[in-house]
């Protein structure tokens, strides 16, 4: 056991965040995302919400403050009658969680096909229980300063 690792990220998980260098990017990947198709290195974190997760690696990982982005979501699709005004609901939940970790995030958004070609170029994506629509989000690693 260690101290200090939060108990919702996985040996595996922790291990890619270790392994990852300044400027790479994970995808936390909701229930429906293709990760196998889309990238070799997959990680399991089946039953867990993607706010979760999100809470845990931000303790761990800093994000990038050099780059344009900090974080990556798959726009909506236009026309999609599932997704109320506005942007997804879970969206909300991830600008919570990304203000407390760097209040001047900024956030991307790609093209549904544009975020798939993306997440190829990713360290690893995190597959997870996430069910909400649009649940999907990138992460670029910063440096420790």
């Amino acid at each position: 056991m260690l101290k200090h690792i939060p108990k919702q990220l996985s040996p595996a998980l922790v291990e890619a965040l270790m392994e990852m260098g300044h400027g790479d990017e994970i995808l936390l990947a909701d229930a429906n995302y293709p990760a196998r198709t889309n990238n070799a290195r997959v990680i399991r974190a089946d039953g867990l919400t993607i706010p979760t997760l999100l809470q845990g690696i931000l303790t761990l990982m800093p994000l990038d403050p050099y780059a344009d982005y900090q974080a990556v979501v798959q726009a909506v699709v236009p026309g999609d009658k599932n997704v109320p005004e506005g942007e997804p609901p879970i969206w909300h939940d991830y600008r919570a969680e990304l203000a407390k970790a760097f209040p001047d995030f900024h956030l991307k958004s790609l093209e549904r096909f544009d975020f798939y070609d993306h997440s190829k170029q990713c360290f690893a994506i995190v597959q997870t229980g996430e069910q909400a629509l649009y649940g999907n989000l990138i992460l670029k690693k910063g440096v420790i300063a």
